[in-house]
C-alpha cells in the first residue's frame, strides 16, 4: 500500500493536514522505497480508531526515546499523521500527565512546530492550533554517577628475615602495623591537602572583597549547543600571501560579515585546492564563531567555515554548508530539539576541554543533504537550522562536517 492510498483511510481534518504539508515538501512521502513502505504502515495504524489511547502512550514514548522521527532521519507524513492523531489527547493532558512521557512530549512539540505543519494547520484552525507545553515544570532528569573502584595494590612481599608489614587506610592517616608495634602516621595526601587548604585560606584573606571567577562556564560535559554557529557572508576572498593552500576571507575593511557591531572577521580556510576562488566570492556560509583565534601562517583567523567532506575523502569533494535562503549575516544557527535549541553557546570554547573535537564526529549530512548532529549514544538526529529553514550541503550525502 502506498502513502497516498493510506491517506484515504484518514478522517478529516487530519487527511487535509497531511495533504497540505506534503504539498510543501514531497520528501515527506519518503525518499527510499523502504521509507515509503514504513510511512504507509504508520499512517494505516493511525487510521485505526484505537491508535491513540491512554495505555498506548507509554509504548510510543519508549519507541521515540532514541528517535527524532518515526521513519529515517527526517520528518515524514508518518510523523504528521501521528502528531495529528495525538492532538486531541494532548489538548486534554495536564503537565504532570504529559511530563510522564518525556520523549513523546518532546516529539509532539517538535512536530507541531515544524513550518510545513504550521502552514498547513492555519487553514484548518482551530483543529490543530499549537498546544503550549510547560517544559519549565518538567521533573529534572536523574543522572546516575558511575561508580569506579580503585584497584588495591597487592602487599609488598617481605624480605627474608623481615617482619611482614600490612597497611590500613583511615580517613586522615595510614596505620602501619607489624607484629611488634603499631603507630599512626599522617598520610602524605593529607599533608598536601592541609598545606593546600592553609595556602587557600591565606589567599582568601588576601583577596577578601574581590569577585572570584568560578570558571564553570564550560565545565559541563560537551553538548552541541555549546558551539556558536552563525550565518556569515564573504565580503571578499583572496589567497593567503604565504600559503598556497589557504584562502583569506577578508577585504580592506577585513573579513566575513557575521552581523556584529564590531565589524567583519578575518577568517582563514584551507579550501584553495577544493573550491575555486570564483565560487567563494560573495558566498553565504555557516561559521563556527567561538573557537579560540588561531594564527594561520602569519594571519590570525577568528572563525571557521563549516564544510562537508565526502565520505570517500577530501579528494572526492568538499562543499561549504549553505544557510537557508533569505538569511542575514549573524542569524543564529541552532540544533533542533528542546534539549538544545534554546540554549546559549559558550562565549569561547576552551581548547583544553576539546569540546568541538568531542562533538564533531557526530556532524553529518543526511540523505536529504540536511546538515545535522547525531547523538552517538541515543542515535537521535538534530537538524542544524535557523528559524528560516535548514542548512544544507549542495550535493554531498553522508558527509563529515568540520
Amino acid at each position: 500500500m502506498s502513502s497516498i492510498d493510506a491517506f484515504l483511510k484518514l478522517q478529516s481534518p487530519l487527511r487535509e493536514l497531511l495533504v497540505g504539508s506534503v504539498q510543501q515538501d514531497e520528501r515527506q512521502l519518503g525518499i527510499s522505497e523502504k521509507d515509503k513502505t514504513d510511512i504507509a504502515q504508520w499512517i494505516e495504524k493511525v487510521a485505526q480508531s484505537d491508535f491513540v489511547k491512554p495505555d498506548s502512550l507509554p509504548s510510543l514514548d519508549v519507541h521515540l526515546k532514541p528517535r527524532t522521527y518515526l521513519v529515517g532521519n527526517y520528518m515524514t507524513a508518518a510523523d504528521i499523521a501521528v502528531y495529528g492523531a495525538l492532538q486531541p489527547t494532548f489538548a486534554k493532558l495536564r503537565p504532570a500527565q504529559y511530563h510522564s512521557h518525556p520523549a513523546l512530549t518532546r516529539y509532539f512539540d517538535h512536530i507541531q512546530s515544524r513550518p510545513s505543519v504550521r502552514k498547513s494547520a492555519e487553514a484548518l484552525a482551530p483543529a490543530f492550533d499549537v498546544i503550549p507545553l510547560d517544559f519549565s515544570a518538567a521533573p529534572p532528569v536523574e543522572r546516575k554517577a558511575l561508580e569506579t573502584k580503585k584497584k588495591e595494590k597487592p602487599a609488598k612481599p617481605a624480605e627474608d628475615g623481615a617482619t611482614p608489614i600490612s597497611t590500613q587506610k583511615t580517613a586522615n592517616s595510614i596505620v602501619v602495623k607489624n607484629s611488634e608495634s603499631s603507630e599512626v602516621k599522617p598520610s602524605r595526601k593529607k599533608e598536601k591537602q592541609d598545606s593546600a587548604a592553609e595556602k587557600d585560606g591565606k589567599k582568601k584573606v588576601a583577596d577578601s572583597g574581590k569577585a572570584i571567577s568560578t570558571g564553570t562556564e564550560d565545565a559541563a560535559s560537551p553538548i552541541p549547543s555549546m558551539i556558536d554557529l552563525r550565518v556569515g557572508h564573504i565580503i571578499e576572498v583572496k589567497k593567503h600571501p604565504d600559503a598556497d593552500g589557504l584562502y583569506v576571507e577578508e577585504s580592506s575593511d577585513k573579513q566575513i560579515d557575521f552581523g556584529e557591531e564590531t565589524g567583519p572577521r578575518t577568517v582563514v580556510s584551507g579550501l584553495v585546492n577544493y573550491i575555486p576562488i570564483e565560487q567563494m566570492q560573495d558566498k553565504w556560509l555557516v561559521g563556527v564563531c567561538n573557537l579560540k583565534p588561531a594564527n594561520m601562517r602569519g594571519v590570525k583567523s577568528f572563525a571557521m567555515v563549516l564544510c562537508a567532506t565526502s565520505k570517500d575523502g577530501k579528494e572526492a569533494g568538499i562543499e561549504i554548508i549553505q544557510p537557508p535562503p533569505n538569511s542575514k549575516p549573524g542569524d543564529r544557527i541552532y540544533f533542533e530539539g528542546p534539549e538544545y535549541e534554546d540554549k546559549a553557546p559558550l562565549s569561547q570554547l576552551n581548547p583544553k576541554k576539546k569540546i568541538f573535537e568531542t562533538i564533531q564526529p557526530g556532524f553529518t549530512t543526511l540523505e536529504t543533504r540536511e546538515a545535522a548532529w547525531i547523538n552517538p549514544l541515543t542515535k537521535s538526529v538534530h537538524i542544524i537550522r535557523t528559524r528560516e529553514g535548514v542548512c544544507l550541503a549542495p550535493t554531498l550525502v553522508g558527509a563529515s562536517l568540520s
